[in-house]
């Protein structure tokens, strides 16, 4: 699955949400997580962006918000990029919508989970190997089938 892009496609759902309203850092973070099920998006990762957009202009600090913390809003040119740039933000609206319904189907768990197969790979033994081969095969019939309509409720 195709992640959100931090450089390109975070960018335009950030500027998004200052066109709708001012906000601060911690505001963006707290939404993208709400709104489009980006899981706890750092700071890291969002003041950097913040930083693009405003030195591109596309964003302005309007003073301070509650306990000293910027508040952001796009600007008239931030706005006008977000009108020429339409069809990439619904394009990146959608996938942001798809990757948060795969979070809640569960996708995050499956993820993490690989993860930790991946990590574990030198410390398990020939047998836990073979084991998670099997699954693995298991798992991946099963879910083309159910891509395929071949199984669901009531089958299999």
């Amino acid at each position: 699955m195709e992640r959100l892009n931090f450089k390109g496609q975070l960018k335009v759902l950030i500027l998004k949400m200052l066109a709708e309203k001012p906000m601060h850092g911690y505001g963006i973070m707290a939404e993208l997580e709400k709104t489009y099920g980006i899981p706890h998006p750092s700071p890291g990762t969002v003041y950097p962006i913040l930083a693009s957009l405003r030195r591109s202009g596309l964003i302005e600090r309007v003073g301070e918000g509650k306990r000293d913390k910027r508040l952001y809003r796009a600007t008239e040119k931030g706005i006008e990029y977000l009108r020429e740039h339409e069809e990439e933000l619904r394009e990146v609206e959608d996938m942001a919508k798809r990757f948060r319904e795969f979070a809640n189907l569960g996708g995050r768990e499956l993820g993490k989970t690989l993860k930790e197969v991946f990590v574990s790979l030198d410390s398990l033994s020939e047998e836990q190997k073979r084991a998670l081969s099997v699954e693995f095969s298991d798992f991946t019939k099963r879910i083309r089938l159910i891509l395929l309509g071949e199984l669901g409720e009531g089958k299999g």
